[in-house]
């Protein structure tokens, strides 16, 4: 392991898991929170700028409100996260303020990070709270947000917060001790993986192939959230929340759980904002010209390169482009709508005013509004 690349860390997202900070389920456990509230205290004294990612309000909102069993639906998960939400964000700030240390609660849902106006005033006052010397907590929106709007997991949420406030490390906290090659509840010679480099294609089908059983234990999420972090040059631990002071041993360089280390240099911001982008407005197909030309070095997509256009979407939409096998390649804001685009595809840029009656730009994609993935 590189302890260097966790131990010179400033600024630390950490993700804990429902598991983490309920009574199995069943409303909040304080003494957990307290104890995440202590080492967070003693990693704010060494310098470090920590922000939380926390579960727990629907679990708690179930037990203010008399529940036994979860809901199924929307409306009443929503207002058990409503309920919740409230003494989750008590518990922290009492906690924290017996370290001295104020608190504040972010609710945020994919909608607030796909518009840019948003993204960049949530960056702007995430970036305040941390100057400040304040700990953000911060959870998914779930009394507002539908299937369209939903992260999925706080995994991702994390991975797209240590992107949004270009964190140096991402800390998943689990039940489980790091990344096996198998489920080790189910194959006991099950192989750990101290260390791997995010986004390694094979830790993706290792977690998520044919047959796996990690995938059900949630750690394809936690792969793909490493490689999501790393685009933004943060690295990412993935540990067990039940080891005894983890987070100061992990940023102490410590060999706990499983390093997964950011190779890439980090995109700029503006295309990191497109590739954090869970949903697209639209798919363009590309013929082998096209992705050739977008792979080898930083060429616009021009109409001429695209076979087929699925979707309905307008100018300024973010859609993804695809090889012909299906696979992303990239994605980015497009010039035309889908209804234009159709009309322009396989077609010369010098002929787009003549189908169109107007002209905007030559490029579908502008390069500059254009991120590989």
């Amino acid at each position: 392991m590189q302890p260097s690349a966790i131990a010179k860390a400033q600024t630390l997202v950490i993700k804990v898991g429902s598991s983490l900070v309920t009574n199995e389920g069943r409303g909040l456990d304080a003494a957990a929170i307290a104890r995440w509230a202590s080492q967070v205290a003693e990693l704010r004294a060494a310098g470090k700028r920590c922000v939380l990612v926390s579960s727990g309000a629907i679990a708690e909102g179930l037990k203010r409100l008399g529940w036994s069993k979860r809901p199924q639906t929307m409306h009443e998960l929503q207002a058990a996260a409503a309920v919740g939400q409230m003494g989750l964000a008590q518990c922290y700030e009492a906690s924290f303020r017996e370290h001295g240390l104020a608190s504040a609660q972010i609710l945020l849902t994919h909608a607030d990070l796909a518009d840019r106006q948003r993204y960049l005033n949530a960056r702007a006052t995430l970036r305040t709270l941390l100057e400040l010397g304040v700990v953000p907590v911060i959870n998914e929106n779930d009394t507002v947000v539908t299937d369209e709007i939903k992260f999925g997991d706080n995994d991702t949420l994390g991975a797209l917060v240590a992107n949004l406030i270009e964190a140096d490390a991402l800390i998943l906290l689990t039940d489980q001790a790091g990344l096996y090659d198998a489920d080790p509840r189910k194959h006991p010679s099950a192989k750990f993986i101290p260390q791997a480099e995010a986004g390694d294609p094979a830790l993706e089908a290792m977690a998520g192939g044919s047959g796996s059983a990690i995938a059900k234990g949630g750690m394809l999420t936690k792969v793909l959230a490493a490689k999501r972090a790393a685009r933004s040059g943060a690295h990412t631990v993935i540990a067990s929340g039940s080891e005894d002071k983890v987070l100061l041993r992990i940023a102490r360089g410590e060999r706990v759980g499983t390093l997964l280390l950011a190779r890439e240099l980090p995109i700029a911001a503006k295309k990191q904002w497109l590739a954090d982008h869970l949903s697209v407005g639209g798919r363009l197909t590309l013929d082998e010209g096209a992705v050739k030309a977008l792979a080898s070095g930083g060429r616009s997509l021009l109409p001429i390169g695209v076979t087929a256009v699925s979707g309905e979407f307008e100018r300024g939409a973010v859609v993804a482009c695809v090889d012909p096998s299906g696979r992303e390649v990239a994605r980015g804001l497009v010039n035309y709508s889908a209804a234009e685009t159709r009309k322009i595809m396989r077609k010369p840029s010098s002929e787009i005013e003549a189908i169109l009656g107007y002209f905007d730009e030559p490029e579908l994609v502008h390069r500059d509004n254009l991120v590989l993935l």
